[in-house]
Parts: C-alpha cells; sequence; structure tokens
C-alpha cells in the first residue's frame, strides 16, 4: 500500500503537551466500525464484559537523552555539541543510538556526557544507527545514564518544550517494572489505582508483558509504499505462566484486550495460526498493515498516532482505515488531544476480519 494513504491533516493545537489529571479522566473514542461512542478512560470497566483480560506493557522508561561534547579534532577547534538518543542495548557497555548532528561524528571519536560518563564510537550503521563504546559497564553504566540523562519525550512534545522533573512520573506507567524502554507504552498511562480496583470489582483481568519500545517507533516513514519499509526490532517477552493464562481465559470465552500497540504486537508475534498464544523471549520487527489476520488480541486501547506512522497503519490494519480516518477526523473535531500525553480509543476488529 502507499503510504500517502495513511495521511491526514491534524491541526498542532490538538496535541497534548501534558497529561490530565488525575490520568483516567483523559477521554476515551470507542470505536465499532462506523459507530463513534464518547467516553472518559474511567469509563472502561462498563465497556469491558467481565472475564475480559487486559494486556499491558510492564517495561519501564529509562532517561535515555543524553547531552555531551565531542572534542575538537584539531588544537584550535571548538568542540562539537553532541546530542544521543539511546534505543537499544547490544551489550554490558554498547548502546545503538540516534544521534544529533550524526555527521559529526567518526569511528573512535570520543564523547563526553558528563557525570562520568564517556564513550567511543565504534560503528556508523545505515539508517543513523551509532554504536556507542562506553568506559563503564552494567549497572555502573545504568546508574550513569540515570544520573545524566533525561526522559525522551517523543519530538512533538520536546520541541515546544523543556523535558522537566514532572515528566520522570508522567512518561512512566503504572505498570513499569523492566528498565529498557526508550519510549513509554502510552496506551497505559491512563491507569490510576481507582480504576485498576473498578476493573477488578467487574471481574476484568490484568496480565503483564514485557515488550521494550525503540526509538524507532517515533521514526517517519521515509518509503513510499509499505512493503519497502523497514521496522526496527525491540525485544519482548511473554512469560510461560502468561501465555497459559491468557489461552485459559479465551478458552473459557474471555477477551484479550491489548493495552497498546506494544502489547498487541508482542501478542501477535508469540501467536500460533491458531491463535494460541505461546512463550517468547526474543526480538520481534513485525510490521502490521492493512490486511493482516488477527490471531490474539479481539480489542484494542490505544492512544490516538502520528499521520502516515507505523501505528496508525496498524489500527487502520486492526479496525479499517476508512473506519480509523472517520473516528480521527470526530476525534479532531471534537477536541480529542493526541500522542503520547493525549487521550485514547478502544478499538474493535474490523468487521469481518
Amino acid at each position: 500500500m502507499r503510504v500517502d494513504e495513511f495521511d491526514f491533516d491534524l491541526p498542532e493545537s490538538c496535541i497534548a503537551l501534558r497529561p490530565v489529571s488525575p490520568r483516567d479522566a483523559a477521554r476515551l473514542l470507542e470505536v465499532r466500525g462506523r459507530t463513534l461512542s464518547d467516553h472518559a478512560i474511567r469509563d472502561l470497566p462498563g465497556l469491558l464484559q467481565t472475564g475480559d483480560t487486559l494486556v499491558v506493557n510492564r517495561t519501564k522508561v529509562i532517561p535515555a537523552r543524553l547531552h555531551g561534547t565531542r572534542a575538537s579534532r584539531t588544537d584550535s577547534g571548538a568542540p562539537t555539541q553532541i546530542e544521543a538518543t539511546l534505543h537499544k542495548r547490544i551489550s554490558p557497555s554498547t548502546w545503538a543510538a540516534f544521534a544529533k548532528p550524526g555527521k559529526r561524528l567518526a569511528i573512535g571519536d570520543k564523547v563526553d556526557f558528563g557525570n562520568d560518563l564517556e564513550a567511543q564510537v565504534r560503528e556508523k550503521r545505515a539508517g543513523g544507527d551509532i554504536l556507542f563504546d562506553f568506559r563503564l559497564s552494567g549497572k555502573a553504566l545504568d546508574l550513569a545514564i540515570a544520573r545524566a540523562g533525561e526522559m525522551p519525550l517523543p519530538p512533538y512534545i520536546a520541541s515546544k518544550r523543556a523535558v522537566d522533573d514532572k515528566d520522570l512520573t508522567d512518561y512512566q506507567t503504572a505498570f513499569a517494572k523492566e528498565e529498557g524502554s526508550v519510549a513509554a507504552p502510552t496506551a497505559g498511562l491512563h491507569f490510576t489505582p481507582d480504576l485498576l480496583k473498578a476493573l477488578g470489582e467487574k471481574g476484568i483481568h490484568i496480565e503483564e508483558v514485557t515488550l521494550h519500545v525503540g526509538a524507532g517507533t517515533f521514526l517517519p516513514v521515509k518509503a513510499d509504499t509499505t512493503e519497502e519499509h523497514k521496522m526496527h526490532a525491540e525485544w519482548g517477552e511473554v512469560s510461560a505462566a502468561t501465555a497459559k493464562a491468557l489461552n485459559a481465559r479465551r478458552g473459557e470465552g474471555g477477551r484479550i484486550i491489548a493495552v497498546g500497540t506494544t502489547s498487541l504486537r508482542l501478542l501477535e508475534s508469540a501467536a500460533r495460526e491458531d491463535g494460541v498464544i505461546e512463550p517468547i523471549a526474543d526480538e520481534t520487527d513485525i510490521f502490521i498493515t492493512p490486511g493482516y489476520a488477527f490471531r490474539a488480541v479481539d480489542g484494542l486501547l490505544t492512544n490516538f498516532h502520528l499521520p502516515r506512522s507505523t501505528l496508525f497503519m496498524l489500527v487502520s490494519a486492526f479496525t479499517g482505515l476508512a473506519e480509523m480516518k472517520a473516528a480521527y477526523a470526530h476525534a479532531i473535531d471534537t477536541g480529542y488531544r493526541f500522542y503520547s500525553y493525549g487521550d485514547a480509543c478502544l478499538l474493535w476488529p474490523e468487521a469481518g476480519s
């Protein structure tokens, strides 16, 4: 399919720069084909059925955006300011990162990020990736990154305001436990203790999986067609106990609702052709576009996504491209807030899928 089929006009005023408070006061648009209904996130228990299971991503965002200097290559030259966004750990001491300005870095260059955090450029890869070998390793490196780094807010927020201490908590979900993401699984940002209590009282289950979200989730699709686009791989895990619980609940007639596209992509990666979910602990680069046959998921709770993005392609595959364009047009017209700190939609599958 042509990528421009997934384009739409979005006013900048729709982009949320801060979350609402409390988080479950965010708006929720339920989409069943062309039938749209407006709710709040706190209404979610009434929109689900007893026996349903919500699958959440327990990944935790690390402060992966670093600011440093590359020493001058001449005695008289000035140092070069470098911004690096770590997006994938390669070894205990090596990270892949997107760097700005990456063209000013060469193999062998050293970058000082402060707080005893120094790295050397090992490799420059196609697609803008740079491999940094850090002087520290393992837990010592983790602690140094935590001291030196800032929360890696998406470009559509970070370009409009400075990152601050409030983002340290605002950009983590209630389920965050396993460090490793450089972007939040944003559908999980809406959950509060009160909402979780109400879901439990309705008999709705919560199961946790892990998918460490990479910065590739924000990269624009530069190809003209979906067939030409290559997804960045991300590491995920569905435990044996979680797979067993999900299969049992589905066998009893309960529905599986993914909380976020990260949970959905991981569950679909773990599912067999017959829909049985198997344990997985591996990388996935699954790219879901219209025509994909969903196997593991019956519903999807997700935020509103960028035009022409792989995430808008995914929701269009799930509910229908025309249906999602109509839903997004309604959301824009009625003041829904978009992207990471914005509102959410509850999607049901495309008719006949």
